[in-house]
């Protein structure tokens, strides 16, 4: 099963996609990284995010990493990127406008 690459920066002052970094895309969650809880935070924000049950989120790889592997049921690995940067900030221009 392809996935998504996704990098999540815990304990963070809210739940946010930040754009892909480094070829992943980089997600902020407040939960901190113990005992299970930013991956369960994780699948929450991203099923809330896209509109799925939670149960379609499926964390392939990295469990105890912040480097992860998701699918989500019923996305392409590039349907699913492409959704998740749509839900980011938009892109700041190179240099600040007068």
């Amino acid at each position: 099963m392809e996935g998504v690459a996704i990098k999540v920066l815990p304990r963070s002052s809210r739940n946010q996609v930040l754009g892909l970094r480094d070829g992943a895309v980089a997600i902020k969650l407040q939960a901190p990284p113990v005992e299970g809880a930013a991956n369960a935070a994780l699948i929450r924000y991203l099923a809330s995010l896209l509109g799925v049950a939670k149960r379609d989120v499926c964390l392939l790889r990295g469990d105890a990493s912040r480097q992860k592997l998701i699918s989500v049921a019923g996305f392409s690995a590039t349907a699913l990127q492409e959704e998740l940067l749509r839900h980011g900030p938009a892109a700041a221009p190179d240099s600040p406008q007068p």
